[in-house]
């Protein structure tokens, strides 16, 4: 079949097809030569060419997009398969990755546990070891104040200062050792105890005995302020009286006068207890300052120096209030009185309160 080429064949065409259709419904016989029409045997137009072309290069396109479009599915298909071993082989690796992971976390645990472990004893184990150190640190402390206080009473008790800075040296000794930063304060102040010790002058205590023992012979012989001396004449007169009195009764006459001019004196006494004092209470007043002598010698003995401070005032008070003053022997005894009072104040030992307080800060712990 043929497409007509004149716009007025169609027409026709459509006429002949409608009455062969009607032939053919009437059932008769048609001639060949009657259904052809008469442009079948016209040569194709340029139209019909360039269809045709048309057709060619359509069918040539759709080919080629039809190769194009199996090797784009190709690649797609290649892309797909290879996307999807890399996602197993990612998906094989990410749970090898979370296996680690929870092994990983695992040991992490375990590790951690075993640190804190570690941890915890290592703390116990500084704790014990400054509890040590602190124990030895008290106890280092608390022998070293019992040292040093037993020396201080041996240095009361001795009058030496020997015990003393011996314990001191030897605290100083032991804390050096120890190498301890808290125990520094502690060695300064035996340090400086010790430098006050060594310059401290003591007096000599035997010698003070000495000079006790001499006032307590003094005292037998210190007169009293309203004492009365007797007058004796020298002996180049009393030998004039005798050879100018030849007779026994001018002698005795010569006595009872010099007995009469006696029995009337005229002295001055500063004090009026003592020219109060009558020879039974002189005599307990001598015997008190005696008393008092000694019991500053007892004192000086059993290292109790103020006692023997005050006994000492109260017999220079009694020696100035009591007796002559103006005797030689009572200037001698106050001047003995006077020295050893003065020697005593150089018997006080050094204190070591220093060293005492750092004991004590030591160990409170500060």
């Amino acid at each position: 079949m043929t497409l007509p080429t004149d716009p007025a064949e169609p027409v026709a065409a459509t006429t002949a097809t409608a009455a062969t259709a009607d032939v053919f419904a009437s059932g008769a016989a048609v001639p060949v030569a009657a259904t052809i029409t008469p442009w079948a045997s016209k040569p194709p137009s340029r139209l019909a060419w360039a269809g045709a072309l048309v057709a060619v290069v359509a069918l040539s396109v759709s080919v080629m997009l039809w190769q194009k479009l199996s090797n784009i599915q190709e690649q797609l298909a290649r892309q797909s398969a290879d996307a999807g071993a890399t996602a197993s082989a990612a998906n094989a690796m990410a749970k090898r990755a979370q296996e680690l992971a929870l092994d990983t976390a695992a040991k992490l645990a375990v590790t951690e546990a075993r640190l804190s472990e570690v941890s915890l004893q290592r703390t116990q184990l500084e704790e014990l070891m400054q509890s040590l150190s602190r124990s030895r640190d008290e106890n280092l402390v608390v022998d070293i104040e019992s040292a040093v206080r037993l020396a201080q009473q041996q240095a009361q008790l001795t009058g030496s200062v020997e015990p003393l800075l011996a314990a001191l040296k030897s605290a100083e000794q032991r804390v050096q050792r120890a190498a301890q930063p808290r125990l520094t304060p502690l060695q300064r102040s035996l340090a400086r105890d010790i430098a006050r010790i060594k310059a401290t002058v003591l007096a000599d205590t035997p010698a003070l005995l000495v000079k006790l023992d001499e006032l307590a012979l003094l005292a037998d012989d210190v007169p009293v302020a309203n004492a009365v001396a007797p007058q004796r004449p020298s002996e180049p007169l009393k030998r004039k009286a005798e050879e100018s009195v030849s007779t026994w009764w001018a002698r005795v006459a010569q006595e009872v006068r010099d007995e009469l001019r006696n029995l009337v004196r005229v002295s001055r006494v500063e004090m009026p207890e003592a020219a109060l004092l009558s020879p039974e209470q002189a005599f307990f007043v001598r015997e008190n300052l005696k008393l008092k002598i000694l019991n500053a010698r007892l004192g000086l003995l059993a290292r109790q120096t103020d006692s023997a401070r005050a006994d000492l005032a109260t017999a220079a008070a009694s020696l100035a209030r009591y007796f002559d003053s103006a005797s030689r022997k009572t200037q001698t005894a106050l001047n003995l009185l006077q020295q050893v009072q003065v020697q005593m104040k150089s018997l006080e030992l050094p204190r070591v309160d220093d060293t005492l307080a750092a004991l004590s800060t030591a160990a409170a712990g500060r």
